[in-house]
């Protein structure tokens, strides 16, 4: 899968979208410290282990790396940023029954704006599935070479 490129200058709006998501019960933060294990077996029960553990980065970061997505006192998303690498986003996840609401779209942009605040002009998107989506969204290119990227030789656990 290969990385994405993405001016951080020319960001969409989203409050309006962050509105509605609000009327409808959803909030959108950065997670707590007290709510790392949490979040950490979440994304391992709903994703993967590898993802669990840059969430377990994320919370080493001061202020954390990722937002979430809540609502009834439930996670129903995330988005971490510079996890396995320096101005990275990645990994992000919505859960499928919550997904078509336009959560993972403004959990990127919230995210990718976050890491504009921290003084980046452009963010890479780390080996990305669906690259039609962050195009659309926020306009990112593919990065010609950048497959495997950082994650060759990544260990995987042996089933």
């Amino acid at each position: 899968m290969q990385d994405m490129l993405v001016r951080l200058y020319d960001l969409p709006q989203v409050h309006n979208e962050v509105l509605a998501l609000e009327k409808k019960g959803i909030t959108i933060r950065r997670p707590l410290a007290p709510e790392k294990t949490l979040l950490t077996k979440w994304a391992k029960n709903h994703f993967s282990a590898l993802w669990a553990d840059e969430v377990d980065v994320a919370f080493s970061r001061n202020p954390v790396s990722c937002l979430i997505a809540i609502q009834n006192q439930e996670i129903i998303g995330f988005a971490c940023y510079e996890t396995t690498s320096k101005n990275y986003f990645g990994p992000t996840g919505v859960l499928p029954t919550h997904r078509g609401l336009g959560l993972g779209k403004i959990l990127l942009i919230e995210s990718l704006r976050l890491m504009k605040e921290s003084g980046y002009a452009y963010a890479i998107i780390g080996g990305v599935g669906p690259a039609e989506f962050y195009k659309k969204a926020v306009d990112a290119v593919l990065i010609e070479g950048s497959d495997p990227g950082i994650y060759k030789g990544l260990l995987k656990e042996k089933k």
